[in-house]
């Protein structure tokens, strides 16, 4: 599924032709012509989800192929059946980019943790909508293009599954939320 004036994307490298979570920093060449060994060290950068996604745009992309399957679902198009932001994709591309290792867009323009997962809160408990919404990450994933890295695709899922669950923490009302909660880093070992 690609919408016109969407384009596929791929996810970015910048040592090698796949995605990988680190890229050598820096090197020393081994030689050794005269018997001694000489040990190589060299360091190693670990970069962000974030970074071996693509960036900012890929997560662009990534909310407006998951907000539309959202929409084409009859279940989990009931979660925006009372209307919704007209930038949603953006502000939730935001979201996602800062919780895994992009910039903090987010939490310096449009509100914390709090004010997000308020908006998720009072709803009552809908496992089975959030399971769908799950499944509609999984193939927006498929749609724009992330999935050829397995690590970067079980990462993207794991921690969408994570979010789904802190979303939906309060059920009864979004009074319960407290206030102050900050957005949650994620790493590729999971949350911080």
């Amino acid at each position: 599924m690609e919408e016109a004036g969407r384009q596929k994307h791929e996810p970015s490298s910048n040592a090698s032709s796949t995605a990988s979570p680190t890229r050598p920093a820096e090197g020393i060449g081994v030689t050794g012509g005269d018997g001694r060994t000489i040990v190589c060290k060299a360091s190693f950068v670990i970069r962000s989800i974030y970074e071996v996604a693509g960036g900012r745009q890929a997560f662009v992309d990534l909310a407006h192929a998951w907000h539309t399957r959202c929409l084409a679902d009859p279940i989990v198009s009931h979660a925006f059946s009372s209307g919704f932001h007209p930038q949603h994709s953006e502000r939730l591309a935001a979201y996602w980019a800062e919780a895994l290792g992009g910039p903090p867009e987010y939490s310096e323009s449009l509100g914390d943790a709090s004010t997000v997962v308020r908006m998720h809160a009072g709803n009552g408990e809908h496992p089975e909508m959030d399971e769908r919404a799950q499944q509609c990450f999984a193939q927006a994933l498929d749609d724009v293009g992330l999935s050829a890295d397995p690590r970067l695709r079980s990462t993207l899922i794991a921690y969408f599954r994570w979010s789904t669950a802190a979303m939906t923490a309060y059920p009864d009302s979004s009074d319960d939320v407290p206030s102050g909660l900050t957005i949650t880093r994620w790493t590729w070992d999971g949350p911080e």
